[in-house]
């Protein structure tokens, strides 16, 4: 029996990992449920799953918590919030896994800490990396633990790498479904509506990641990610947009073989890989019918309509804080684009002009890590006037 502890569980990945774990209970038990604000979920995950632990985001929620549990007759279990909360569940010495699906740099000091104590980190939170990629697998090596990725492109990647050693592949290539613009011409874009823009074609996930999709800021997020998870050079990570989002990831192997990863659109499938790696098991999702017609198309990424993509591909090439900065910067753009501050193509200025002013250099620590994403975010949200 392996122990969990879900950081983000009221999320999409926490509610989908709480449903792989519903599955295979002889094999999967929580320790800690780590959540923000949504109690009536998480009384509900709580009343299921019976953790140890659980921690919300602040004094006052947790306070509110407590009078919800005791409401529906449930025993209370020991009670925390905000980073001390999240630390103590994911160095618990109890917990074998660490399922790091918070969304921003909120996740990052409680998920660096576990790598540290060697605990399997199934990442499902880009910002671990691209703020803080170089810390973060210097600790995994240093540690000696495991970095499994949820990401349906990442984890597609790691499911192709085992097909050869990494002295033989010549590329990574990661697939985007173009999101909602993939056909809008750049001329058109600063008329995006906040509601076209959260329309995603293929996925359904939170407003920050829907727009990023949008963007494709976050495939060049992905970029980054797979550079720091897998050894790779920016230049040897190729995008390429993949409208059907059947094949997840490629990799180019030097005698011209090109191992794909193909699957269901269902995120239960690389959570279910990352917890139960490396043996594999029946999962839960849908399967592909082969005997259904179908069409899969690829093209490249236009980035003059996606300068994003170009921007993140700078970031990594540079190194230090960049990428940190960029992420920081990103996350203000698309707040204040949701909240109609600024058009669609905004965001994109917002994070050139970001990453133009704020000094680049090399953290040594998470604090200085933390205390560059501050310094971006203030940077950014001056540029927004």
């Amino acid at each position: 029996m392996k122990t969990l502890t879900l950081l983000g569980s009221t999320g999409s990945i926490g509610t989908s990992t709480l449903d792989v774990v519903r599955h295979r209970r002889d094999e999967f038990s929580v320790y800690a449920l780590v959540a923000g604000s949504n109690l009536d979920l998480l009384v509900d995950q709580i009343r299921e799953f019976s953790p140890a632990l659980a921690v919300v985001a602040d004094a006052k929620l947790c306070d509110e918590l407590a009078r919800k549990l005791h409401a529906a007759g449930l025993p209370l279990p020991e009670l925390a919030h905000g980073a001390a909360g999240r630390l103590a569940a994911a160095i618990a010495p109890e917990v074998d896994i660490v399922m790091s699906a918070i969304v921003g740099v909120a996740g990052l000091e409680a998920t660096y800490e576990a790598v540290r104590r060697r605990k399997i980190i199934g990442l499902a939170n880009k910002e671990v990396l691209v703020a803080s990629g170089q810390l973060v697998m210097a600790a995994c090596r240093e540690a000696g633990t495991e970095m499994i990725p949820v990401d349906s492109e990442h984890n597609g990647a790691h499911q192709c790498l085992r097909a050869g050693r990494r002295d033989e592949v010549t590329k990574l290539i990661l697939t985007a479904s173009g999101g909602p613009f993939r056909r809008t011409p750049a001329a058109e874009l600063a008329q995006v509506t906040v509601a076209q823009a959260l329309n995603h074609p293929t996925w359904k996930m939170g407003q920050r990641i829907t727009i990023d999709s949008a963007t494709m800021m976050n495939k060049g997020f992905e970029v980054i990610e797979a550079c720091w998870l897998f050894d790779f050079p920016p230049a040897e990570v190729e995008v390429v947009v993949h409208p059907q989002s059947s094949i997840h990831a490629m990799v180019e192997y030097n005698d011209g073989s090109v191992i794909a990863q193909v699957s269901a659109t269902d995120m239960r499938m690389p959570i279910q890989y990352a917890l139960t790696y490396p043996a594999r098991a029946s999962a839960p999702v849908p399967r592909m019918d082969w005997k259904t017609a179908r069409t899969w198309e690829f093209e490249p990424p236009d980035l003059d309509r996606f300068p994003l993509l170009a921007l993140a591909y700078a970031a990594q090439t540079a190194g230090g804080s960049a990428t940190c900065t960029l992420n920081a910067a990103d996350e203000v753009a698309v707040e204040a684009f949701l909240a109609g501050r600024i058009s669609f193509p905004g965001i994109a200025r917002i994070v050139r002009e970001t990453l133009e002013k704020v000094p680049n250099r090399t953290p040594r620590s998470v604090e200085e890590v933390l205390e560059i994403d501050r310094a971006s975010r203030q940077m950014a949200r001056a540029l927004l006037g």
